[in-house]
C-alpha cells in the first residue's frame, strides 16, 4: 500500500473520527430498535447495530496498523459529543423520527461522504481489502437510504412535517460543520482535495431537507 510516512497519522485520525461515529451509531440503532413501530423496521435496525459494531472494529484495527500510538485520538470529539447529547435526548423522550433524522439521514450521510472520499484516496494508493472497503460503504449507503425513505413516508402520511424536520436539521448540521473544518485540514495533509470533500457533504442529504 502506497502510504507515505507523513500520511499515516492523518489517515489514522480520519479513521478515529469514523470509529467514534460508528460506536455512536451502534448505540443509537440499538435504542431505535426498541422504539421501532414494526418488526421489519426493528430487524433492520438490529442488523444495522451489528454492522456498525463491525465497522468500528475494522476502523480500530486499521488505526492500530497505521499509527498504533494514536489509538483513541480524535480532534473532533467535542462537536461529536454534543451531537451524541442531542441524539440521546431525542431517544430518551421517545422522538424516534428525530433520531432517524440525526442518525440515519445526517450522520450516515456525513459518514458516506467521508468514506467515499477516503475510498478515492485509498484506491489510488493501491490499498488492500477493496471488497471489504466497498462492503462498508454499501452498508452505510443502505442505512442512509433507509432513513431517507422512512422520513419521506412519515411526511406523506402526515406523521411529521417538512418544516419541523428542516428546523431540527439546523441544530445537527451546525455541529457537523464544526466537525468538517478539522477533517478538511486532515484531507489537505494527505494531499487530497479538501474543498471537493467539503462540497460533497451536503450532496448526501435529501434536497427537500436542505432546500
Amino acid at each position: 500500500m502506497l502510504v507515505l510516512p507523513g500520511e499515516r497519522v492523518p489517515i489514522a485520525r480520519l479513521l478515529a473520527f469514523l470509529e467514534h461515529g460508528e460506536r455512536m451509531a451502534n448505540a443509537c440503532a440499538h435504542s431505535q430498535a426498541a422504539l421501532a413501530p414494526d418488526s421489519k423496521t426493528q430487524r433492520f435496525l438490529t442488523t444495522q447495530a451489528r454492522q456498525e459494531a463491525m465497522h468500528a472494529a475494522i476502523f480500530r484495527g486499521a488505526i492500530g496498523w497505521l499509527a498504533p500510538r494514536h489509538l483513541g485520538d480524535s480532534p473532533l470529539l467535542p462537536a461529536l459529543e454534543e451531537y451524541r447529547r442531542l441524539l440521546t435526548e431525542a431517544l430518551e423522550r421517545g422522538d424516534w423520527l428525530e433520531s432517524i433524522l440525526a442518525e440515519q439521514v445526517i450522520l450516515e450521510g456525513l459518514g458516506e461522504a467521508i468514506l467515499t472520499r477516503i475510498e478515492t484516496g485509498l484506491e489510488k494508493r493501491h490499498a488492500p481489502f477493496r471488497r471489504l472497503r466497498l462492503m462498508l460503504l454499501h452498508q452505510e449507503e443502505a442505512h442512509h437510504e433507509f432513513g431517507r425513505r422512512l422520513l419521506e413516508r412519515a411526511m406523506a402520511d402526515g406523521t411529521t412535517g417538512l418544516e419541523g424536520l428542516r428546523r431540527r436539521t439546523q441544530d445537527y448540521l451546525a455541529l457537523t460543520e464544526s466537525m468538517v473544518l478539522p477533517l478538511c485540514d486532515l484531507f489537505e495533509t494527505i494531499d487530497e482535495d479538501a474543498s471537493a470533500w467539503a462540497a460533497d457533504v451536503r450532496t448526501f442529504l435529501p434536497s427537500w431537507l436542505t432546500a
